[in-house]
């Protein structure tokens, strides 16, 4: 039987969060207008895997109705209770390209003690597109997470400002093969500059394919 609004809204209605979760995916075969009001009543449930899921899935149905959706998400990136929750919340907000919260992201970035949330956040600044991310990524290049460092990586080759080119070359010789990856990639948005030609000609040599193919894509 297919999915209909009524149905759906009668799992999400159910005691049982499993059913709730249901819900959610199944949300996924609704009219985009009749999914995004269910995905913001999901999104205020008090099961965080159910508002998990909603923040979530969001991203793909929030251009319907932009302010109430950046109210939500903002919403949840600075009050929920759960980290899991908060960081989906931030990864909708740059999908959607809300630049609007930009500095709500900046402020949670510098506030909270949690690498997940401040991981999220720096790779939903790429998506967002807002040139005011780059100090902060690029004060996230020298992070001693690794993991900061090549989502700062990306995030900055998606901003395609050319002042990062001098930032991100020196990676080509990082020890680790996913930054160099991540590198080649971010390096794609600045190809009409020599120094990063001659960069991605380095890396289309690497001793890792994954590496190597991403830089020859774009030589």
């Amino acid at each position: 039987m297919d999915n209909t609004p009524d149905s759906v809204k009668q799992l999400l209605a159910s005691e049982d969060y499993g059913d709730r979760i249901s819900a959610v995916n199944q949300m996924r075969q609704l009219d985009p207008a009749d999914a995004l009001g269910l995905l913001c009543q999901a999104a205020e449930d008090n099961h965080a895997r159910v508002r998990y899921a909603a923040v979530s899935q969001i991203a793909n149905v929030g251009n319907q109705d932009r302010e109430r959706v950046l109210a939500l998400l903002k919403k949840a990136l600075l009050t929920d209770a759960e980290v899991d929750v908060r960081a989906a919340a931030a990864d909708s907000l740059g999908a959607l390209q809300f630049t609007e919260a930009f500095d709500d992201l900046k402020i949670v970035y510098e506030e909270t003690a949690d690498w997940l949330l401040q991981f999220s956040i720096l790779a939903a600044l790429g998506e967002l597109g807002d040139p005011r991310s780059f100090d902060l990524l690029k004060d996230a290049l020298s992070a001693d997470n690794q993991l900061f460092r090549t989502a700062a990586i990306g995030a900055l080759g998606e901003l395609e400002n050319a002042e990062a080119i001098p930032l991100l070359l020196p990676f080509v010789e990082d020890s680790d093969w996913q930054t160099r990856l991540r590198l080649a990639q971010a390096l794609s948005h600045f190809d009409e500059h020599p120094e990063v030609k001659q960069a991605l000609e380095k890396l289309a040599g690497d001793e890792f394919d994954a590496v190597a193919q991403a830089a020859q894509a774009h030589l």
